[in-house]
């Protein structure tokens, strides 16, 4: 049992009731007793000459009297209202433990009056017994025990029953939380104060050991149990599902039971008990008594009240047939189901074509020989339009940015499907807390059929600075990035607008810099998604230059008279179809990469000296339906195809590339004039890049159970050819494992991530001409509070690249699986760490590679 509790907040309320009871016994006994001093008649009317405060408080007179409402001159009734508006008030500001009012003295129609009270104590001192050191800071902040805070009863209440639950939850099913109080003694502070002693006994973690039910015939225990959800039993093989006891969870999990039943066609099922057993103090067992009842099938299921839609179209959305099994569950949810917003049912049926204050309700008729007819009523009233569409908390971003979004415009049709599809649309963008976004209808007017409509939306960071670091090509490998996401490039002669960049316009500007002693890359991009702002036309530009230098073993450093530069421009642009649907994207751009070398000779190109250009066509078809959170989505699919080809210069220059091909696989490659021919024909091959090169990326997101999702994943692509005797270029290559971070990406190669390897290690050193990916992982979240994303994963992936086409074998995967978190904050961005294991060996080895560490490191703010 819990001991009693010795507590100076309790004391004091006992001796503020005690005068409040006297105060109001004094103005009644005050109008029959002539022994005191002064004596008035009951009801009278006075003019208030004067209000004194006396008794232990730190607060002015004038501050009280002003709390009080009271005011010299003001006529007062002695008993009466005025007195007793004043001692509410003063209550209800939460300071004082007493509170008296005292009639001193009248004299003629003048009243002079006392406030005698005593200020509740503050906090002195906190010491909290019982939990580690590092857990008290949160008891504190959640509990807002801070020094100086008014000590009440309500405060020491919420804080006991606070903790007590939170521990329960955790399975300590057996917590109990004492709050002592004791006053503050030789204090030279002239207030009243106290210290506090918060013990926490946790007791051990509860679990359970059994789960028995009684009177089950129909469905056995294994089914019941795992109906259970959230309460299980002690299993050691079970990973996701702890078998601690909350009470909580518990008390839906036999709301779980009974729909389990009426899943079945019982709809009379009941509990008749449960019990818990106490084995000892860290197991319990359950005992659940049922009463099954007997099974019903539907009947005759009849829509009264319908005008909008036919008997066979609600039917149609109904698909519950007569004779079928009674099912209380698939009934309630074809008809409204609430875990699923999108849901195919009659109320969404009606919601998504105006009818907000439409009502349907199922009714039972008739029950007999266990059939069940139904009448469902269908109320639809009138169709409804919104009035004012608004939108409140974006601080940084325009308006015009969040209103082009919005799929709510006024005067437009009613539709729940447009509303979900509008916060589904603000969470994509990035600047908003996904899990924030709320709408709130206001203003709902079902007799004239018009609602307004508020979206409210927390602005979160959406700039980011990237910060990377890592060793790879021979050295230390820093990259310094700046990625502004909600730009506003019409503001950047406007010195006003730098907090700390111009932002609010939707745009994304990025600089880059990646730097070691062997290269550098710079680049530039902007895009502007609403091209011109009528249409979601988005238009992207980017300019780059790279510069690689060979290693000097003399000097171990970089040789600077051994350098390949790359310099690239493109040009883009993006429009949002509405066929097939309004999620799909056709992309279209054009690029231009020059690359040039001076005495660079490597096995990369065969040729030194010289030149090659790259002018290509890039379209691709993309298609994403991701939920709300971009983050962590919880369902939809994203996926993208993309062609990219350069012009075929094969079939107009005349040049006759067999000839060329035939010349160059007659000659010896150890010999040295043979190496400068070559060259030479490779420069000719290679002078405008010929090529095509296609690619599939596919993810699906699905939730399991609540906030557990599966992501599968499947990426392709593959370099080719027009002209076979022209060959292959050693350009826009494919470099399969690692972490997937583009180190060093020059040449216009692909990374792909497939952890569980070192970087680029399962392509060979040229890079492979074509790859797949297959991938699942597993993802459940920690918290997705809005100063915190973070979520745990566990992963299984296999990929491989290849060098031609003839030895494409999709099954040939090297194969991982590992575990990792990912944590995301605006104020650093995506950080990450995976741990993964490969079970197979790379090129050149022949024993599995094993477990391999992969960073992800970004800042944001």
């Amino acid at each position: 049992m819990e001991k009693p509790v010795n507590n100076l907040a309790n004391k004091l309320l006992l001796k503020t009731y005690i005068k409040q009871l006297s105060t109001l016994l004094i103005f009644i006994i005050s109008s029959v007793v002539v022994a005191q001093q002064t004596s008035f008649n009951n009801g009278k009317s006075y003019i208030l000459e004067e209000v004194t405060v006396t008794g232990n408080t730190n607060f002015s007179e004038t501050t009280i009297v002003s709390f009080s409402g009271l005011r010299k001159g003001q006529a007062i009734i002695i008993p009466g209202e005025e007195i007793s508006n004043a001692l509410k008030k003063l209550w209800a500001s939460k300071l004082f433990s007493s509170i008296d009012i005292y009639l001193i003295k009248t004299e003629d129609d003048k009243a002079f009056l006392e406030i005698n009270l005593a200020d509740l104590p503050e906090l002195n001192e906190l010491e909290i017994q019982g939990v580690k050191k590092n857990k008290k800071e949160a008891i504190i902040k959640d509990n807002n025990l801070t020094k100086g805070v008014k000590v009440t009863e309500n405060l020491t209440t919420t804080t006991r029953t606070y903790l007590t639950n939170k521990y329960k939850k955790d399975g300590f099913l057996n917590t109990k939380v004492t709050v002592n109080t004791s006053e503050v003694t030789n204090d030279s502070i002239e207030k009243s104060r106290v210290n506090m002693l918060l013990y926490i006994d946790k007791g051990e973690k509860v679990k359970i050991d059994k789960i028995t039910f009684n009177g089950n015939e129909k469905l056995s225990d294994k089914k019941l149990r795992k109906a259970m959800k959230n309460t299980k039993k002690k299993n050691i093989i079970r990973l996701l599902k702890r078998s601690k006891y909350i009470e909580e969870n518990y008390k839906e999990d036999l709301v779980n039971i009974i729909d389990k039943y009426k899943e079945n066609g019982y709809r009379d099922a009941r509990i008749i008990s449960d019990s818990i057993i106490y084995k000892d103090k860290k197991t319990i067992s359950l005992n659940i008594t049922l009463e099954e009842g007997e099974q019903y099938k539907f009947g005759k299921i009849t829509f009264v009240g319908n005008s909008v839609y036919t008997d066979e179209q609600l039917h149609s959305v109904l698909r519950i047939k007569e004779g079928e099994t009674y099912n209380g569950v698939k009934l309630r949810q074809r008809i409204a189901d609430d875990t699923k917003p999108d849901a195919l049912d009659l109320t969404n049926l009606y919601q998504n074509n105006g009818y907000l204050f439409s009502s349907i309700n199922p009714v039972e008729i008739s029950a007999d020989g266990n059939v069940i007819d139904m009448e469902i009523r269908v109320s639809e009233g009138k169709p409804a339009y919104f009035n004012n569409v608004s939108v409140t908390g974006n601080d940084r971003t325009n308006d015009h940015v969040i209103y082009r979004e919005l799929r709510t415009k006024p005067g437009q049709l009613y539709s729940k499907a447009n509303v979900i599809r509008t916060i589904r649309e603000l969470g994509q963008l990035g600047f908003f807390d996904a899990q924030l976004i709320t709408p709130d209808f206001k203003n709902m007017n079902p007799n004239d059929g018009t609602v307004d409509l508020e979206y409210s939306v927390v602005e979160r960071g959406s700039s980011q600075i990237e910060l990377q670091g890592g060793y790879g090509g021979g050295g230390f490998i820093g990259t310094l990035g700046l990625s502004f996401n909600n730009f506003a490039i019409k503001d950047i002669f406007k010195k006003e607008a730098y907090k700390p960049v111009p932002m609010g316009d939707g745009q994304t500007l990025a600089l880059r810099l990646q730097a070691s002693r062997f290269f550098q890359t710079y680049s530039f991009s902007f895009s502007e998604p609403w091209l011109g702002g009528k249409r979601p036309v988005q238009l992207s530009t980017s300019i780059s230059h790279t510069r690689q230098y060979l290693f000097d073993p003399i000097t171990r450093g970089a040789d600077k008279n051994k350098r390949f530069n790359i310099t690239g421009l493109s040009v883009g642009l993006a429009k949002r179809l509405k066929v097939p649907d309004d999620y799909f994207t056709l992309s279209q751009s054009i690029g231009i990469q020059h690359y040039d070398l001076k005495n660079y000779n490597t096995g990369l190109f065969t040729f030194g000296d010289g030149y090659s250009n790259n002018l290509s066509y890039t379209i691709g078809l993309s298609r994403n339906n991701l939920y709300t959170d971009p983050i962590y989505p919880e369902g939809g699919s994203s996926f993208s195809i993309s062609a990219k080809m350069s012009f075929p210069y094969s079939l107009f220059n005349k040049v006759d590339y067999k000839a060329l091909k035939d010349e160059r696989d007659a000659l010896d490659l150890t010999d040295a004039d043979d190496q400068i021919r070559v060259g030479e024909i490779d420069q000719e091959r290679y002078n405008w890049l010929e090529f095509y090169k296609v690619k599939f990326k596919g993810d699906w997101y699905t939730r399991i159970v609540k906030k557990l999702v599966i992501k599968s994943g499947i990426e392709f692509g593959f370099l080719g050819a027009y002209n076979n005797d022209r060959g292959i270029i050693p350009f826009e290559r494919f470099f399969v494992g690692g972490d997937g971070l583009g180190n060093f990406a020059l040449d216009g190669r692909e990374v792909i991530q497939l952890r569980g390897y070192p970087n680029q290690s399962l392509s060979s050193q040229d890079g492979g001409t074509i790859y797949n990916k297959f991938s699942l992982e597993l993802r459940y979240p920690i918290t997705l509070g809005a100063q915190a994303k973070i979520y745990g994963l566990m992963f299984a992936e296999g990929g491989n690249s290849f060098d031609n086409f003839r030895d494409y074998n999709p099954f040939n995967l090297n194969r991982s699986a590992g575990f990792g978190v990912r944590i995301f904050m605006p104020a650093f961005g995506l950080l990450g760490i995976d741990f993964g294991h490969g079970f197979d060996a790379i090129p050149g080895s022949t024993i599995k590679n094993g477990w391999e560490t992969h960073f992800i490191i970004g800042q944001q703010f």
